[in-house]
């Protein structure tokens, strides 16, 4: 389908050629519901129809969060300038000068911009969720335990938690047949999960964590990868389909670990641990397709993505 296509070469980050794994035609399965159909009514009803993606969920950590931090008690917020300098009414806690990825891509399949978790939540009836929402927190990581230099945030578990709660508000709403209210429409809609790189930017290679005296770079790795695994099937579990699965991108020369080197370097060893971990996230994808027939992972390789573009900045623009 041109708007799943679309998704994966929005997720290329200014226009490279979307890395996909394992090699994808380009459709999903349509996979069971819990109150399928066809819909009716309104714009609500319009929103991703010409696509057959009636709505987006969104878990990750910084470079998804739309907000949802904004009113924890966290050093991991972006609620304020120049944050939000190019977005409509100014900061809303998007670690961005205006829109993120998920926000371009949301706009691409026809969808209205997602909500924070937090704003969904608050209204109680669910409509707000009707299209999709968005639970990702910056400094969130796969381990819950990632991140808590930053005090509150809240960790793919605990949104995997949030998006129960988000179905129960749209299964208070199964007399109404709207796009995305239900199973029919939340096996059509896609599930983003980006993750990782905060498990190891604010847990492994922290000083005040012990983890790297734990485990080794393989050790840990694993230790990710077999927890995503549960994490993922869990939202398997709950009646999501269509995965798209953001691989964790270049951080060796990243502002964070720059500022960390005393002569502001970049850092190639951080590399030499991001690259086994998605490999083995790659392995996992496999895995979870062969295991999930009826379901579609589709694993988006970030690092690929980026380091094209870092090798090769003019092709993609001018300063």
């Amino acid at each position: 389908m041109a708007a799943a296509v679309a998704l994966l070469l929005l997720s290329a980050l200014g226009g490279a050629a979307a890395q996909v794994f394992p090699p994808w035609n380009g459709t999903f399965p349509m996979g069971p519901g819990f109150g399928g159909g066809s819909s009716s009514g309104g714009a609500a009803a319009g929103a991703g129809a010409g696509t057959g993606v009636p709505a987006m969920f969104v878990f990750g950590d910084s470079l998804t969060d739309n907000g949802n931090n904004n009113d924890l008690n966290s050093l991991a917020k972006a609620n304020y300038p120049p944050y939000g300098i190019d977005f409509a009414g100014g900061p809303t806690g998007r670690f961005s000068n205006g829109y993120t990825m998920v926000d371009e891509i949301a706009q691409l399949l026809g969808l209205p911009l997602l909500p924070s978790h937090t704003d969904a939540a608050s209204s109680g009836g669910g409509d707000a969720a009707l299209h999709g929402v968005n639970y990702a927190s910056a400094a969130a990581g796969i381990l819950d335990n990632t991140g808590q230099n930053f005090v509150g945030r809240i960790p793919f578990n605990q949104q995997i938690k949030n998006f129960e709660q988000t179905l129960e508000q749209l299964r208070r709403r199964t007399t109404t047949t709207r796009p995305g209210a239900g199973a029919g429409g939340l096996a059509r809609s896609i599930f983003y999960v980006g993750m990782g790189s905060n498990d190891y930017l604010n847990n492994y290679l922290m000083p005040n964590y012990n983890t790297r005296n734990e485990y080794n770079g393989d050790q840990y790795s694993t230790l990710l990868v077999r927890q995503y695994a549960r994490q993922l099937d869990a939202l398997y579990g709950l009646g999501a389909r269509r995965f798209v699965i953001a691989g964790v991108g270049s951080m060796a020369c990243i502002p964070n670990m720059r500022a960390r080197s005393p002569v502001n370097m970049c850092s190639p060893d951080v590399d030499d641990l991001i690259i086994p971990f998605n490999t083995k996230v790659k392995a996992m994808v496999t895995s979870l397709n062969a295991n999930r027939p009826d379901a579609k992972f589709i694993y988006v390789d970030n690092y690929a993505m980026i380091s094209q573009i870092l090798s090769n900045p003019w092709s993609y623009g001018t300063p």
